[in-house]
């Protein structure tokens, strides 16, 4: 571990970084003198030194923790945001092949000898440091002036008012973010905490997003109003404000260092006693329950599964809900059923759980060449030695707000090329297809475009086989996007730098196909330099956006969303055997 100057900076060396982070918060100055390096009189000694700011006020942090990508260089801000590395020479025949520990990289333009840090980032609490899917090291190269923005996070804090004041009721409530996963947006679950005994709850180090909030039920054990021989109450969930299901409820935008308040106030109900007894149940066997108002899916309620009587049992108010149970294992069945709490309790109707579906798949190709070395960013690729079930990848996506994505079944041996698809759950899907060859040219199930449309899974059932056509005569495209070499010029960073430490930092271009356009969806990498190429797109219309970064959030499967870049990137219509040579201007994924 190296550190700073310590005439001017307060450093930390000799500890392992695990320690170092531990103790950021409560490092003082005092370091031992055995651990400074002064440079002044090594005329040969290079430096990285910066500032860590706050990327919303642009104000310096004070005592944040800057370390290097390989964990090897620790250093804490001054009081103004500071921060100083020196790096003495370690002899002339030194390389950053050798065994320096921590795979250091050599830095484009370095001194001979010097084995400096590829990369730095900041950590301070009160601030995030990564955001989704982009980590937050910068590029570091010798005697630069680096800037380095920490996020501020976001919180939403407040209270569940509860008519209780004894402070024993304690609510559980959680939060679900708005994630894009694969073009589309879905809600997923994003913490859980318990309320205070005076009923603050707080969520803290959340990024900016939308986000929903609620509460789970509660059983309300008053002791002096609580009967356990008489009627029971209890408290339903509620959704920010104050509506009675998920997707009513309000959504709560955060943005960087925002601090959201939010008081909930739940009403006391009925509750009655539920109990569903299943059947075509092997005992033993694992149960997962969801429950949700009839018509309107979503978390908050819940019953549980007494393995041993066999049923499904808890309490519920009045209402009509959809429950639904499905059996873990080798051999997945799932069972639907809803029913109806009217003042009394639900005595034991009976579900039945069916098989969940199995849809084999079929893959046609017209391949015109025996020998295809196109991987499409997947690997691999021998061309036609590789049997249909190596080199294509089929994936179902949930196409509703919550779901759990499916995948096939491995092929059983080194010869079988089926695709099958084990242990689908009644829903809809969207069928996404990768390939190490070609590209997807048609995908159906019983004459349904697949494309366009989705999947339709019933209870129990099995869909018609999804027929696949493979083709590998798609269009290339290649090209340069403008200002990716001059802005990373523009920061002191050498684009080797960038391309050997950072690639997750590189620009992307996404491709994306016009509403009903027989185009699919591809991310191509751009270089340091600003150059990019890719072949085998199918034919379609598409437009071609540059980020100067990936952009994980872009819902490009929603029209709606896509109407803000209408004005941005460039429209390409492509047909089979197609070169385009095209010229993009880079976007700033912050706009």
């Amino acid at each position: 571990m190296v550190a700073g100057k310590s005439s001017r900076y307060s450093g930390v060396c000799g500890w392992s970084l695990p320690k170092v982070v531990a103790l950021a918060g409560v490092l003082s100055c005092c370091i031992p003198q055995s651990c400074a390096q002064d440079t002044q009189a090594d005329n040969k000694a290079a430096s990285i030194h910066g500032t860590v700011l706050n990327s919303v006020t642009r104000e310096p942090i004070g005592r944040a923790l800057v370390v290097s990508s390989d964990n090897r260089f620790a250093i804490m801000t001054d009081d103004q945001g500071h921060f100083e590395f020196t790096f003495p020479q370690t002899g002339p025949d030194r390389s950053a092949d050798s065994n320096s520990g921590g795979g250091a990289n050599r830095i484009s333009g370095e001194a001979p000898g010097l084995i400096l840090p590829g990369a730095l980032a900041a950590r301070k609490p009160g601030f995030l440091s990564d955001r989704p899917g982009v980590q937050n090291f910068q590029p570091a190269a010798p005697n630069q002036e680096l800037t380095i923005l920490l996020v501020p996070e976001a919180a939403i804090v407040g209270r569940v008012v509860l008519p209780t004041t004894d402070g024993s009721d304690k609510v559980e409530v959680e939060i679900y973010r708005r994630q894009v996963q694969e073009g589309r947006a879905h809600w997923i679950s994003a913490g859980r905490v318990w309320t205070r005994s005076n009923g603050e709850f707080r969520f803290t180090e959340l990024a900016a997003g939308t986000y929903k909030l609620f509460t789970h039920e509660l059983l309300d054990r008053d002791p002096l109003t609580f009967n356990p021989r008489g009627q029971l109450y209890g408290y339903p969930p509620v959704y920010f404000p104050a509506a009675n299901d998920f997707a009513s409820g309000s959504t709560i935008s955060l943005s960087p260092g925002r601090i959201f308040h939010a008081d909930l106030t739940p009403v006391r109900r009925a509750y009655y006693p539920v109990k569903v007894r299943l059947s075509n149940l092997a005992a033993g066997t694992p149960i997962g329950v969801e429950v949700s108002l009839h018509g309107h899916r979503g978390p908050g309620y819940s019953l549980g599964y007494n393995e041993r009587t066999g049923t499904i049992e808890g309490m519920l108010p009045d209402g009509t809900y959809s429950v639904q149970a499905v059996s873990f294992g080798t051999n997945g069945a799932t069972g639907l059923l809803n029913l109806t709490v009217k003042g009394a309790a639900v005595q034991e109707p009976t579900m039945t759980l069916l098989p969940n579906g199995s849809i084999s798949v079929n893959v046609k190709e017209q391949f015109t060449s025996d020998n295809n070395p196109e991987t499409n960013g997947l690997g691999g690729g021998d061309g036609i030695r590789q049997n249909r079930g190596r080199y294509t990848n089929v994936r179902l996506e949930p196409a509703e707000d919550f779901g759990i994505e499916r995948g096939p079944r491995n092929p059983s041996a080194r010869e079988d090329d089926s695709i099958v698809l084990d242990d689908v759950q009644p829903g809809r899907y969207w069928v996404r297809v990768d390939s190490s060859r070609g590209f997807l040219a048609s995908i159906t199930s019983g004459g349904v475009d697949l494309l366009h449309h989705t999947l339709v899974v019933g209870l129990g059932a099995s869909p018609p086989p999804i027929e696949l056509t493979m083709r590998d005569d798609g269009a290339q495209i290649d090209g340069t996007v403008e200002g990716v070499a001059t802005a990373l010029l523009g920061a002191g960073v050498s684009t080797g730098t960038l391309s050997s430490f950072l690639p997750g930092a590189s620009p992307y271009i996404y491709c994306v196909p016009l509403p009903d356009s027989a185009g699919q969806f591809r991310e191509i990498w751009v270089s340091p330099e600003g150059k990019f190429s890719s072949i085998q797109l199918a034919p379609g219309t598409y437009r071609l956006l540059a980020f100067d970064r990936p952009h994980p959030e872009l819902e490009y499967q929603n029209p709606e969303a896509m109407r803000a870049y209408d004005s941005k990137g460039v429209l390409v219509r492509l047909v089979s055997g197609q070169k385009e040579h095209l010229q993009l201007h880079l976007i700033s994924t912050d706009e």
